[in-house]
């Protein structure tokens, strides 16, 4: 008799559970078929076609791998120009805006008079479209009437000519990054509000200074969050474009010749949109290895609560 009511449970637990299965499926369906046709299956076409010489006026034909041998032997001068521009950015705009949006919570998170105004004017330019900050920063950065050379020439201090020297172009579109950290500093904010109370009263209590604080709870306790920051971060600058098409067009002297800006010229400027669909690839794959090295690294330095290392 309690053999079968056991039958009886398992048979309508896993009747149970099938239902649950098929509902859960029912309701994610519309969001898997659209990740199948509009991201997974272009995906698979755009691989195939990174193996042909497509165009549109022209017939397409397969060529192997010509395309990547085109980029890899340096047939194509642009690709590791464009690369080496690409990586220069990254190494510049990340570590930039990663300290200066942790730093910038921690002073938005103090118990200050008008916190929620500080925070909302921060967040602020997060909203603005990029082709509106573009022409902003365009007027800024003006070697003759913009408003930063105003300001150096009104302290004595040498001018630049900002986007229009092949030296600081890079620079300056990093530094024209920080005006967009609103979205990091939120999410430094949420995890800045999780660090435990009570770890800084102990430490207060033994006399530990602002510093110390820092290095030894709010850093420690933090990683997790600047991990998260730091990949999304790392992906989004290698994939930045609308600067370089708006503000410099690659130059002056390609200087500014970032990596989807090349893509893009391949494929809408000389219509070689086989050679596009390699590089779009290459860049794909890039950012998938240096992303796994990433996460590979951060058992060494992310700490996360209970955990014993």
């Amino acid at each position: 008799m309690v053999d079968k009511n056991i039958q009886k449970l398992n048979l309508g637990s896993s009747k149970h559970r099938k239902k649950e299965n098929f509902y859960g499926i029912l309701f994610a369906s519309p969001a898997i078929l659209g990740y199948s046709l509009f991201v997974f299956l272009p995906m698979i076409i755009s691989l195939i076609y990174s193996f042909t010489d497509y165009a549109v006026v022209n017939q397409t034909k397969f060529v192997g791998l010509d395309n990547y041998i085109n980029m890899f032997s340096g047939e194509d001068p642009f690709f590791y120009k464009s690369l080496g521009v690409t990586s220069y950015y990254v190494l510049l705009s990340v570590p930039l805006q990663i300290i200066f949006a942790f730093f910038l919570a921690i002073l938005l998170n103090q118990n200050i008079k008008g916190r929620s105004i500080f925070r909302t004017i921060f967040y602020l330019p997060t909203i603005v479209p990029v082709v509106a900050s573009s022409m902003i920063w365009l007027w800024l950065y003006d070697p003759d009437l913009g408003v930063l050379n105003s300001v150096l020439r009104t302290l004595g201090l040498p001018t630049s000519q900002w986007i229009w020297a092949e030296s600081s172009v890079i620079p300056s579109l990093a530094i024209m990054s920080l005006w967009s950290i609103g979205g990091q500093v939120v999410i430094f904010l949420a995890g800045l509000q999780d660090v435990p109370a009570h770890l800084y009263e102990s430490a207060e209590i033994d006399g530990s200074t602002s510093v110390q604080k820092l290095l030894h709870i709010t850093i420690p306790l933090m990683t997790p969050t600047i991990f998260f920051n730091l990949i999304m971060n790392f992906i989004n600058s290698f994939q930045i474009f609308s600067q370089a098409y708006i503000m410099t067009d690659g130059g002056p002297n390609n200087a500014s010749l970032f990596y989807v800006f090349y893509l893009y010229r391949e494929a809408f400027k000389f219509s070689k949109l086989g050679s596009a669909f390699a590089i779009g690839w290459v860049l794909f794959m890039i950012i998938l290895v240096l992303t796994l090295l990433v996460l590979r690294s951060s058992s060494k330095w992310v700490y996360y609560e209970g955990e014993v290392k």
